[in-house]
């Protein structure tokens, strides 16, 4: 919504285009807006040069309501300091004083440009590109351009808080997690820090804990215990509802839900509201590294909660299963965003090079016969298959030198179960089965060598192939019966995010808290702060 705003004069908009040019304003906490002096340069060209936020030395409504924006951006995750929270009070009073020269009030009109300019790129976007932590990830995302958007939908908006409501990502999850954040921002206002003690051996079940009243507040104040329960001040024995408020604890912090009070469970318990704000904001702000459209309902991984997710249309899971991710410091799975093509049923594995150099070759060179016993064979790189049973010296020079490949012949004990869900992408990583069933026991699973694991491969199939016609549940059934080799492209492809997030807000009303177990969340902090 276009307004009139009020012209400089020549001396004037000779200072706002010097500004403009140069990229830095020293009224700035931040001095130096060159990554938005395009977008400043823009919203001020499209004005004629003028002031924006101002009328004859007095504060338009946008300008105030943007600046109690800006003032609460910590409400969004973002840090309201970026913006100049602090600084507006006194700016505003010398404008409105009546005293400011015009050249104030230039330095005025461009520190609030910038500083909302700041922010609707923060809010829409994100603070870090994510192929700068990750570089496999990299969405379409539709940019814009900020100070377009700043001059023609803001500056004369009836509601600035409404018009910005359109630029945040528009997934059920972020809203969530936003509401999550304003209750652990209370929260950490409301701590009183009063550690746990650590335990020698883990507290079971019907044994006497000498810190269960310190247990029992803290279970209420994280909301895992309800305040009505009647847990008596002088109770020693750590039993009944505490130990089910200390499972259900354990589930949102990705610990097996024993009931015991170990070292793990000690930490989490102590582990401070204000570092949990933080694990929130990280969540935000990889929300907003999403595309706000996808072409079709995608499939989720969240590597740090070990699951898989696909969705629906309306952006609800239709299902959710575990998985095993890559293993933790050495075969970590990559976050990307790739589109799946096609499934193969009773796949072959083709052993990738790292894994043939440091782990089959010096088995082989012990067991010539370890292949053939193992359900393997050695192949060219063509995939003629050259034996799948001893392997003599000069094969075993040719696996050494690279010039042959090993792969395992398809069937139950084949690694990659049997079908493998392929999204093709640089790091040759893809969804797929296992016979190695027993890990999805476990909280923490990270085991793989990067591929992911999925909990429920027959389920997952159904879902994928729902849009192929004639793939009924039955031919499913008969395809992973069958034996052989079956490769089904898909007719319509669908969005693969192999995501990471520490800080989960569930439709239930709960907010988990992972473990940051490739290190991401630290690297992104230290990325986010400017």
């Amino acid at each position: 919504m276009q307004r009139s705003m009020e012209s400089l004069s020549a001396q004037g908009e000779q200072q706002l285009r010097r500004i403009i040019q140069s990229g830095a304003l020293s009224d700035l906490r931040l001095p130096n807006f060159s990554r938005y002096q395009g977008s400043v340069k823009e919203f001020y060209e499209g004005t004629g040069y003028k002031l924006a936020w101002s009328q004859k030395g007095k504060l338009t409504t946008q300008a105030r309501e943007m600046i109690q924006i800006l003032d609460q951006a910590e409400q969004k995750g973002l840090d309201s300091t970026d913006y100049d929270c602090g600084r507006w009070p006194e700016r505003v009073k010398a404008l409105e004083s009546g005293g400011e020269s015009e050249a104030e009030h230039v330095k005025f009109d461009v520190a609030l440009t910038v500083s909302a300019t700041r922010y609707i790129s923060d809010l829409h976007l994100g603070k870090v590109k994510p192929k700068a932590l990750h570089k496999d990830f990299d969405p379409e995302r539709k940019h814009g351009d900020a100070g377009t958007f700043l001059r023609e939908r803001v500056a004369g908006a009836p509601s600035v808080k409404e018009v910005l409501a359109k630029v945040e990502c528009p997934y059920p999850g972020y809203q969530r997690t936003l509401a999550a954040l304003q209750k652990y921002l209370r929260m950490a206002q409301e701590e009183t820090p009063d550690p746990l003690a650590p335990v020698q051996k883990p507290i079971e079940p019907g044994q006497t804990y000498a810190g269960l009243e310190k247990l029992v507040r803290r279970l209420k104040f994280l909301g895992d215990l309800p305040q009505s329960a009647n847990v008596p001040a002088d109770a020693k024995v750590y039993s009944g509802e505490v130990v089910e408020a200390v499972k259900r604890f354990q589930v949102r912090h990705g610990i097996e839900a024993d009931g015991k009070i170990g070292a793990q469970t000690i930490v989490e318990l102590n582990e401070t509201m204000g570092h949990r704000v933080e694990q929130l904001r990280l969540s935000l702000e990889r929300w907003r590294w999403l595309p706000h459209e996808l072409p079709a309902p995608p499939i989720i991984v969240n590597i740090p909660e070990f699951k898989l997710r696909a969705i629906d249309a309306p952006g609800k899971p239709a299902l959710a299963m575990s998985v095993v991710v890559g293993k933790a410091m050495r075969t970590e799975t990559p976050v990307l965003e790739e589109d799946m093509e096609y499934v193969v049923f009773w796949p072959y594995w083709n052993v990738p090079p790292s894994i043939l150099r440091g782990e089959m070759i010096p088995k082989i060179a012990k067991d010539r016969s370890y292949l053939g016993r193992n359900g393997y064979e050695v192949a060219t790189l063509s995939g003629t298959v050259v034996t799948d049973g001893a392997v003599n010296d000069g094969v075993l020079s040719q696996l050494r030198a690279g010039r042959l490949m090993v792969r395992q012949k398809p069937g139950p004990k084949n690694a990659l179960g049997l079908i493998k869900f392929i999204f093709p992408n640089d790091n040759n990583v893809y969804l797929h089965s296992t016979p190695a069933q027993a890990l999805f026991g476990k909280a923490r699973r990270d085991f793989s060598h990067g591929c992911i694991r999925v909990e429920d491969p027959k389920m997952l199939a159904t879902w994928v192939l729902k849009n192929n016609p004639g793939w009924t549940k039955e031919r499913i059934e008969n395809a992973f019966a069958a034996g052989k080799e079956e490769q089904v492209k898909l007719t319509r492809t669908i969005p693969v995010l192999v995501l990471y997030a520490t800080a989960l807000a569930e439709e239930d009303g709960r907010v988990l808290f992972l473990k940051d177990i490739y290190g991401h969340d630290k690297a992104l902090l230290k990325m986010a702060a400017r």
